[in-house]
């Protein structure tokens, strides 16, 4: 969990999220959790479960968080919870977190391939891999997609657009 608004608007930051007060980035560092959430339970079944099916299944959730500049899950927020307590919108995903969320979509898309093909652990390990990831996400708001992309291309560059 962020102690601090600095280290949740530099995790915010980190996964593209620019120009956002510390008051703002205290209000949706846990919102922007929910969807990684929910994808990191869906996931944690199908793969204990070793289903094709429940996996497959989540594959267009997270392959629509990776191609609009919203997740299908931060509806839920965005048009209901957030209105209990008079919180901000979530502001639109730029080009790290919706990379997280394309290979998300791949790790799933693997892990549902290699339980319907009879490669349990290779399922196993991709569906589980996922689920790791997603928990860090989940527990902490550190991206582990963004450090990735971080670790190539650099920081965050507010003044580009959030790239």
């Amino acid at each position: 969990m962020s102690s601090t608004p600095g280290i949740a608007c530099k995790n915010i930051q980190a996964q593209g999220f620019c120009g956002l007060e510390d008051e703002v980035c205290t209000r949706i560092d846990h919102p922007l959790r929910l969807s990684p959430a929910i994808c990191m339970v869906w996931a944690a079944v199908g793969t204990a479960l070793a289903s094709p099916a429940i996996l497959w299944a989540l594959v267009p959730f997270a392959a629509l968080g990776a191609i609009l500049h919203g997740h299908p899950f931060d509806v839920f927020y965005n048009h209901g919870l957030r209105h209990l307590s008079g919180a901000p919108a979530l502001p639109r995903y730029g080009a790290r977190r919706r990379f997280a969320c394309a290979l998300a979509t791949i790790m799933l898309a693997t892990a549902a391939w290699a339980f319907q093909a009879g490669l349990l652990a290779l399922g196993s390990i991709v569906g589980w891999s996922l689920v790791g990831a997603a928990f860090v996400n989940v527990s902490t708001g550190f991206c582990i997609p963004s450090f990735i992309v971080r670790f190539f291309f650099g920081r965050v560059d507010c003044r580009q657009g959030g790239v």
